[in-house]
């Protein structure tokens, strides 16, 4: 049986919860790796693609014997015969966090649910931890950024915009056979690099100036995510102190990462260390990554958990003064039981094009 739905059904079973109706295609992509429009049941017989015509051939071809997926076309299914995939189940599980209440009254009368269970982020909690497939594929994203931001080294000159400096990027990605960004590039010059998620402009480089990107692409769906800020021609002093204060707390945190680290007390630190040189992390200290580029765990003072062997996190240290510059360094790592390992491995050291 495909290893993902057996763990989910298994995890269904200790909730007294008979089946699921999968709708979010971020969650139906994970437990099968089909990435069209449809709707995935998890029931006791067995498990259920409904889909439309159009789309049955790429889904039959994305499907293995193993997976153990019945594809049916929805237009074969009269509405009488929806209550027949959960009969007899008392608890049918389904995605709260991502059904609308005017779905949710729909799927209860579709499917004649006594009672629609609510399963706390059961498949985003799964996510957590990748397989070795997984892993392989954020790490080629990973590969695929730093190649990209090697080529941006020698692509930006004074006088480039910050919207030339992000259609690059996409163009990079596309031309190394990337179909999907993991998000749209931020590309932030100068002042504008104190707005964590500025949107890029048609602010032109100039010398002195810091440049923040932050990119990533996705590689067979999974997402990498690195940020550097760099320097045009020069670094101005008031800058060096607080780059260096942002790195010094991003390698502390990769240090201490590993199986069983406390996220709550890891940005604790960072937090109260900035706070020691009168600087506020205005953000989440990071995030996990995988077919979303931000999703579980969240490393915040919030998120009192212990970090996962297998789980891939990024860490974005970051400090902004507004109206003048921003510093922000952030990689992709994998954790393991001793450490972490790198996935982005670009320069982080002062940078000067």
């Amino acid at each position: 049986m495909n290893e993902k739905i057996r763990c989910l059904k298994e995890q269904l079973k200790q909730l007294n919860i008979e089946g699921m109706i999968v709708s979010n295609p971020v969650s139906i992509k994970y437990l099968t790796n089909i990435d069209v429009e449809g709707v995935l049941l998890i029931t006791r017989r067995e498990n259920v693609f409904l889909t439309y015509t159009m789309y049955i051939e790429d889904v039959n071809r994305t499907l293995t014997i193993n997976d153990e997926v019945v594809v049916m076309d929805f237009r074969e299914i009269i509405l009488d015969e929806y209550e027949k995939f959960f009969l007899f189940c008392e608890n049918v599980g389904f995605e709260e966090g991502y059904v609308t209440y005017d779905e949710y009254k729909n799927i209860k009368r579709k499917y004649k649910v006594n009672n629609l269970a609510e399963t706390d982020g059961i498949i985003e909690k799964q996510r957590i931890i990748k397989d070795d497939d997984e892993i392989n594929n954020i790490k080629r994203a990973c590969e695929i950024t730093d190649d990209c931001f090697s080529h941006l080294l020698t692509f930006i000159k004074q006088g480039i915009t910050e919207r030339e400096i992000a259609i690059e990027i996409e163009m990079y990605f596309k031309k190394r056979g990337i179909e999907e960004l993991a998000f749209t590039p931020i590309v932030a010059v100068g002042e504008n690099s104190a707005i964590p998620h500025w949107k890029p402009s048609d602010r032109a480089v100039k010398p002195g100036d810091p440049i923040l990107i932050d990119m990533g692409c996705k590689y067979k769906g999974y997402a990498s995510d690195m940020t550097r800020t760099i320097f045009m021609g020069c670094i101005l002093e008031e800058i060096k102190a607080i780059y260096d204060l942002v790195l010094k707390n991003q390698m502390a945190v990769l240090e201490e990462v590993r199986e069983n680290s406390n996220i709550k007390m890891i940005s604790q630190r960072v937090i109260q260390d900035f706070r020691k040189h009168n600087f506020s992390l205005i953000h989440s200290l990071g995030h996990g990554v995988g077919l979303e580029t931000h999703e579980r765990p969240y490393i915040n003072t919030k998120y009192d958990k212990l970090l996962k062997n297998n789980t891939v996190i990024a860490i974005e240290p970051g400090i902004y003064i507004p109206g003048k510059y921003g510093i922000r360094i952030e990689d992709t790592a994998l954790v393991t039981k001793n450490g972490c390992i790198l996935l982005t491995k670009s320069e982080k050291n002062y940078t000067v094009i």
